[in-house]
């Protein structure tokens, strides 16, 4: 079996890339848009960014940053529609499209791809051309003959690499970052066989990483022996506190078995949160004098969502939020931090509740007739919640029992959906960014998802 044992400088691709004919390869991977192509090359910065922190709030479509914006202002005594996370007072937002190329509606792999090596790609699939796919090509496992990555490019110009999530370190998102698979659920050894025979997993990828930082759960993805090769060949953590305590050295941290625990479970066991993580990697990546890339991904927000338990992505919303205040106040002026959103969920917020209702609450407006306010109620004369999903389990029925305040605010309460899913789903409407520092000045308008990683780029004076 071939193994990813070194990244492959990008000054040094295989002509089996170099094969695939340029009008190909750009036609299966990037939009054919003239508008999209002009956009590309009027990009330009006004300084160079040496670091660049990407966070990817897995998930957080718009109507999740405005229920966390409220959720967490409202956590602090305000009304909350007043307040303001961290990265929206950055100075430049953009809209994203975020389709894959097969699908409307995205999913992690496909739109990660697209942040992390610059070309859309289908569904389920990470940093592997839709051409090669489409051909059902041996070099879909081959590393060498794929693109490189925003990881492989940063350690090509000397900056040293950081990977964290509150997921499955396997997982899409953060695979994303040192990995290339045909399949997203080729996490594991044991899930190599039939037509992937001859791929390499995600978890050895990520053992034969050499990034300075990768931190997440999931260590039920690697064998007994991979893990001793993370624990012989790098400084290799498994709580918060031996994190804090961990030595000069490249740094690999699994704290969990599967996922780590959403935010609101967190302080029942010795995980790290998201701005303790964040915080060590980079005093860590500081060191290297050519600067860092950070991708920093909040990966249980999706999480909750596809559980229909608004309360755990909005507190899982707040610790993606501490984070990146972690980030404004130890990064210098030479870093571009980007905050942004691989997908979004069919979670809306709806049906005229009165400024300041608790986001969580039952949707209570002014009644004209009693001159109070009351619970807003439908045509079955039952109350509902503000927030709700298009989609999932816990369908709203006639017989449905009666929501109560002290019921829908709790922690495990699961908001009520429209169609009947066994897990709610995606959704395919665009997504914020929001940029700060060195070439934040390229992040307007409405662009393809894809040309997140030409900004970052640009930004960092790699050549296009």
């Amino acid at each position: 079996m071939t193994h990813f044992m070194r990244m492959i400088p990008s000054k040094k691709l295989p002509a089996s890339i170099l094969g695939l004919s340029t009008a190909l390869f750009l036609s299966a991977c990037t939009p054919n848009s003239t508008a999209e192509a002009t956009a590309k090359s009027n990009l330009g910065s006004k300084s160079q960014a040496k670091n660049v922190i990407l966070f990817i709030g897995d998930g957080m479509g718009i109507s999740t940053i405005t229920a966390a914006r409220i959720f967490d202002g409202q956590s602090q005594g305000k009304k909350g529609e007043e307040h303001q996370l961290a990265f929206e007072t950055f100075e430049n937002v953009a809209l994203v499209k975020t389709y894959n190329t097969n699908t409307q509606v995205p999913d992690s792999a496909g739109t990660a791809t697209a942040i992390m090596s610059g070309y859309k790609t289908n569904i389920g699939t990470i940093n592997v051309p839709p051409a090669l796919l489409d051909a059902r090509s041996a070099d879909s496992c081959n590393p060498e003959a794929l693109p490189p990555t925003l990881t492989q490019r940063a350690q090509n110009a000397g900056k040293a690499v950081g990977i964290l999530s509150t997921a499955r370190i396997t997982h899409a998102t953060p695979a994303a970052m040192y990995s290339h698979s045909p399949s997203r659920d080729l996490e594991a050894d044991k899930d190599i066989k039939g037509v992937f025979s001859n791929c390499t997993s995600i978890a050895q990828q990520m053992v034969d990483s050499e990034a300075e930082v990768i931190m997440g759960g999931g260590f039920k993805e690697f064998t007994a022996g991979q893990i001793e090769t993370l624990k012989t060949d790098f400084i290799y953590v498994g709580n918060k506190t031996e994190m804090a305590a961990a030595q000069n050295g490249k740094l690999r941290g699994l704290f969990n078995r599967s996922h780590m625990s959403y935010e609101a479970d967190r302080t029942e066991t010795d995980e790290p949160s998201l701005a303790e993580m964040t915080s060590v990697a980079i005093d860590r990546l500081s060191n290297n004098k050519e600067g860092y890339v950070l991708m920093v991904e909040a990966g249980r927000v999706d999480h909750a969502h596809h559980g229909t338990n608004a309360f755990r992505a909005l507190t899982d919303m707040q610790a993606l939020n501490e984070a990146v205040k972690v980030a404004k106040a130890k990064a210098g002026d030479d870093t571009l931090i980007m905050v942004t959103a691989d997908h979004s969920h069919v979670f809306t917020m709806a049906g005229y509740p009165v400024r300041g209702n608790p986001i969580l609450g039952l949707a209570k407006g002014f009644n004209p007739e009693t001159r109070q306010i009351e619970a807003i109620k439908d045509k079955d004369g039952k109350p509902y919640t503000t927030l709700g999903y298009h989609n999932g389990p816990n369908v709203r029925e006639a017989d449905s029992p009666v929501l109560t305040d002290n019921m829908v605010q709790a922690k495990d309460f699961r908001q009520q959906t429209a169609v009947n899913l066994g897990s709610e789903t995606h959704a395919g409407e665009d997504v914020a960014l929001y940029a700060t520092g060195p070439g934040a000045e390229n992040v307007r308008g409405v662009m393809e998802q894809n040309k997140i990683y030409n900004i970052m780029a640009k930004a960092m004076g790699w050549e296009e």
